[in-house]
């Protein structure tokens, strides 16, 4: 440790930088961060005006960087977005795959019960929340192979450490990326290199737009009573806050988390820790 410059571990000087979902409410704090620490970005979505939003204010303030549109289900314009990166910067450092969320239709109600979710809907939650990253992985994580380096960071949820109720797709899909992440950290490392490193946060309960109808009343703008539960069993007694997960992000992106590897690291005021008494 003599002599260590700890400043130096989040330069990312000269990274290039893939985000999906980076674009979106729990992310756009962290994509912002990144970039001031040197990252070149490029962000992969299908939603161009919010991503061009978030790069106006990245151009603002004099941050170059860029957008692909892509839709992460389709393996066929991953491909495309990763030869356009590849193109333009030779490589790919950092890959994060944060593009999901849930679908009404694929949540249980009163009106709508278990039994009789449309296939549909169910399939477009758990492919957008582990199909996307799969292909992600597959197709930049063959250019970490080839370059003997990389580190990808999965975007997982509370619902892979605690499955919740009401949300039987979005809850089986993220428990997957979860245990995906382990065995592709155990892949990589043993097949390819050990410089390549895949890890994944577990966020707690942050109002975004995918979850805001479960938890809060739009009338009333109250908490419903999920989210009155959700609170009641969250030690710290709020919800997350988006820059709430970029000191975890920037340190396993980091040298400073080197010897970690297949983590899936809870970001959730003590949520996963809390029996309720």
């Amino acid at each position: 440790m003599n002599g260590l410059n700890v400043q130096e571990w989040y330069d990312f000087s000269g990274k290039v930088a893939v985000v999906t979902g980076g674009a979106g409410v729990l992310l756009s704090s962290t994509v912002l961060a990144l970039c001031h620490c040197g990252v070149q970005l490029v962000l992969l979505g299908i939603d161009r005006p919010q991503s061009e939003a978030l790069l106006a204010c990245l151009g603002a303030v004099g941050i170059q960087s860029g957008f692909i549109q892509a839709d992460v289900t389709d393996r066929a314009q991953v491909e495309s977005a990763a030869s356009d990166v590849l193109k333009k910067f030779g490589r790919v450092d950092i890959l994060i795959n944060g593009a999901g969320g849930n679908k009404p239709r694929a949540t249980t109600s009163p009106d709508l019960p278990f039994f009789d979710l449309p296939e549909e809907a169910v399939s477009q939650v758990f492919d957008l929340n582990f199909m996307g990253a799969f292909y992600c992985c597959q197709v930049f994580g063959k250019t970490m192979a080839q370059q003997k380096s990389g580190n990808i960071l999965n975007i997982v949820s509370m619902n892979a450490i605690r499955p919740l109720t009401r949300i039987p797709a979005y809850s089986a899909a993220k428990s997957a990326l979860a245990n995906f992440t382990q065995w592709l950290a155990v892949h990589m490392a043993q097949e390819y290199s050990p410089s390549i490193r895949v890890n994944a946060i577990a966020p707690g309960f942050f109002l975004t737009q995918q979850n805001r109808f479960l938890l809060v009343n739009d009338q009333t703008g109250e908490l419903t009573l999920r989210g009155k539960r959700i609170i009641d069993h969250t030690p710290m007694g709020r919800f997350g806050d988006p820059a709430d997960v970029i000191g975890t992000v920037l340190w396993l992106l980091s040298p400073a988390s080197a010897f970690v590897s297949g983590t899936v690291i809870p970001v959730d005021g003590g949520y996963s820790a809390f029996g309720g008494v």
